[in-house]
């Protein structure tokens, strides 16, 4: 495969991280958010819909365009739900939907004016009706509707149904999250794509680990440039240095097999184990490059009002998030062998 990001790709990434420099707000000691400002900017830009059918007025691109997307998300650590309300439900709702649902639900958030969660585990499904529950549904305390799998389908759940309870969440970088619970509610069915989105939504995870990462080693590599300890630079210091050129290896596989994954899934060709081992990455190297920025930094790295503890934050996050290194190791060695 070419690793050399597309025209599109690229010009998506330039629109994305202007918007956010201008737009993104940040606050340290929130309780969980979501920077609506942003997402309706992000969907006066077209970013959008660019990366969805051009049969709904979009750009005609892909998962690709997505990750790119995503990436420069992670850059800002900006609070917009565009990995679930974009790579997964409004791709999903795309592909699988009839047109009514995608006249009510996904142009509205192709406006940046509705927000579509994913939760795909602790749900049963029985005649149509979906009850159970689940905890931290990333965006869930602003989400319109959901996307839920259940007993072998996905469903489409109105956020106003009777029978949802939604109760806000607080995760560790004060990122959105609910707690998602439902009693009897009636779904649209969409047909078995649990793994469907779960393959596109781990591949978008890691494509915003990326963003995370990279931007983190870059302050990490300035602040080692200029701050001094026993009248010489940080980065002039060899243990400082080998540390410094191990995450940057680390950035560079979350890169490489987070496009070999997403290649994959647009090139239509077996994907699970490419995205196995990019969210293996994702959370390994994450986990390392974010203590790699917080130990280098010293004292201020633990400041929450500090800018690299955002991205310690987010990276823990994300490192967890659809499934740990040890879940996706494990899941590669099943497929190898034959088991899953």
């Amino acid at each position: 495969m070419d690793f050399t990001p597309s025209e599109a790709s690229a010009d998506l990434a330039a629109l994305t991280r202007r918007i956010l420099g201008d737009k993104a707000t940040h606050d340290p000691h929130g309780t969980g958010g979501f920077d609506a400002a942003a997402w309706r900017a992000l969907g006066r830009a077209g970013v959008l819909d660019a990366a969805l059918p051009s049969s709904l007025g979009g750009g005609g691109f892909g998962v690709l365009e997505q990750c790119a997307v995503l990436t420069e998300i992670g850059r800002a650590v900006a609070a917009v739900p565009y990995l679930t309300s974009i790579t997964m439900a409004a791709s999903a709702l795309a592909e699988f939907g009839p047109p009514e649902l995608v006249d009510r639900w996904v142009l509205p958030v192709l406006r940046g004016e509705r927000v579509l969660a994913v939760a795909l585990s602790g749900f049963t499904a029985s005649r149509g009706r979906v009850s159970g529950t689940q905890t931290a549904v990333p965006f869930g305390a602003y989400a319109h509707g959901f996307l839920v799998a259940a007993s072998g389908e996905v469903f489409l759940v109105d956020a106003s149904a009777a029978g949802v309870s939604v109760a806000p969440q607080q995760t560790v970088d004060h990122a959105d999250a609910a707690l998602l619970s439902l009693s009897e509610v009636p779904g649209v069915p969409l047909g078995d794509i649990g793994e469907w989105l779960r393959l596109r939504g781990t591949t978008g995870v890691c494509a915003q680990q990326l963003g995370v990462v990279e931007r983190a080693l870059e302050l990490t590599a300035a602040y080692a440039a200029e701050r001094k300890q026993f009248d010489h630079v940080l980065g002039g210091f060899q243990a400082v240095r080998q540390r410094l050129a191990d995450a940057y290896l680390d950035v560079e596989a979350v890169r490489l097999t987070t496009l070999q994954a997403a290649w994959r899934l647009a090139s239509d060709v077996p994907a699970a184990e490419a995205v196995a081992t990019a969210k293996f990455w994702a959370a390994e190297a994450g986990h390392r490059v974010a203590h790699t920025a917080v130990h280098v930094h010293g004292g201020v790295g633990i400041d929450v009002d500090h800018v690299v503890h955002r991205y310690f934050a987010a990276a823990k996050r994300l490192e967890f998030q659809l499934g740990a290194a040890t879940h996706q190791l494990l899941a590669l060695g099943d497929r190898l062998a034959g088991r899953g």
